[in-house]
């Protein structure tokens, strides 16, 4: 497959090559194959609300965009749907990060959905009502969390669930992420960090959780052992929970550590509806060509470098930046941006409204050769950059023509 994509003065032409097995050359073979029961054994494709709905989120529009989705987008491999960040705040603002959030805990330090958000949370059962709906539609449920450990846990020295620790005996009140004031790290040193992390990991096993997205993690600074107390908690769960980690650039000489660990990583700053940023958050389109270069080649199955999420279709009611908005991308910065991602491949999740969206959007997110090319595809990797353009080439492990 050869696709032309021309916008902002750049060329990006993607090849796909067809091959039967027993033709695949051994060096541009897939590194390993999926062990059974492998997680994440090509990469997740699914819905997140943080494009469409920032920390904003209610029960009803989980509902509404799993719906859509399974009527939709699951028959081309879609799969997932995220409830994004704070879904534990009464008092949500778009963009989140706000210090005069209230929020909703168990006696454990454990954060619980909100109640005036998310109503079947009732009775102390958490996400399970609302995963169990998105369950029955034939998808699986995932949610975001930040590291660490709420600092009103910490403030009232709260008992950790299944232990004989207290949260002071968890936490490091030195540490806060940089741009949200909710928790305080978790110190691995201390014998209560592991198992705060075994009795939040239990907690979402028992929801039903099939993925979480970890905050504050990967980058600035990268938190190698909350990564690994997370997965090994996980671990212990008996639960096949993916690990997504956020947000990026993770640092690529930490690509084996992540692999033992994750199954997605972020590559990138927040990618949004624009080519080009002058800052750090967020990012554009056009930025995104220099990073997905440097991490070509290093996915393999259940293991992958993220470049985020994909912001298509209505950006509202209430996105997570700027103002509610159809998305300001081209018909054309559109394909080239799926078309990116997939001959990556990276994960992909879409963070629109789903319910707003058009005909065209729809047949984007359908298209059968990107989204093979994203999920069965290897040997990924540019062929020639220059100002103007750029050339990708991917192996398609498939055997039919497209």
């Amino acid at each position: 497959m050869k696709r032309r994509a021309p916008l902002a003065g750049c060329w990006l032409i993607l090849g796909l090559v067809v091959v039967t097995p027993g033709q695949v050359n051994p060096s541009q073979a897939p590194a390993k194959p999926v062990r059974r029961g492998e997680l994440a054994a090509t990469p997740p494709m699914g819905w997140n609300s943080w494009d469409g709905y920032g920390t904003t989120v209610k029960e009803a529009d989980v509902k509404a965009n799993a719906k859509w989705l399974a009527e939709h987008l699951k028959s081309s491999g879609w799969q997932y749907v995220v409830v994004d960040m704070e879904w534990f705040v009464t008092n949500p603002t778009p963009e989140g990060n706000s210090k005069n959030s209230q929020y909703t805990l168990d006696r454990y330090g454990r954060y619980t959905p909100a109640l005036n958000r998310f109503p079947t949370a009732s009775n102390d059962a958490g996400f399970k009502p609302l995963a169990d709906y998105v369950h029955s539609l034939g998808l699986k449920f995932g949610i975001h969390i930040l590291r660490g450990i709420p600092k009103y846990a910490v403030e009232k020295n709260l008992p950790i669930a299944g232990s004989s620790y207290r949260a002071v005996e968890a936490a490091d009140t030195s540490d806060t992420c940089p741009w949200n004031p909710d928790n305080y790290g978790l110190d691995a040193t201390k014998p209560g960090a592991q198992a705060y992390y075994d009795s939040i990991a239990k907690l979402y096993a028992s929801w039903a959780v099939d993925l979480i997205k970890v905050d504050c993690i990967s980058s600035r600074p990268y938190k190698g052992d909350e990564i690994r107390m997370l997965s090994t908690a996980l671990a212990k769960t008996g639960r096949g929970i993916v690990l997504s980690l956020s947000p990026g650039p993770a640092p690529l000489e930490k690509t084996e550590e992540m692999r033992q660990y994750a199954q997605m990583w972020r590559i990138s700053n927040d990618i949004w509806d624009l080519w080009h940023s002058t800052v750090e958050y967020p990012q554009g389109l056009g930025d995104q060509f220099a990073n997905v270069a440097k991490w070509a080649g290093v996915a393999q199955p259940g293991h992958w470098p993220d470049a985020d999420m994909l912001p298509l279709g209505r950006l509202g009611p209430a996105p997570g930046w700027g103002p509610p908005r159809d998305t300001r991308l081209s018909h054309d910065e559109q394909r080239t941006l799926m078309t990116l991602w997939g001959v990556f491949p990276s994960p992909l999740m879409v963070g629109g409204e789903l319910p707003s969206a058009d005909a065209w959007t729809l047949s984007l997110l359908t298209n059968p050769e990107v989204i093979a090319m994203d999920q069965h595809s290897t040997g990924n990797h540019p062929l020639l950059t220059t100002d103007k353009t750029v050339v990708w080439v991917a192996q398609s492990t498939l055997t039919k023509t497209y």
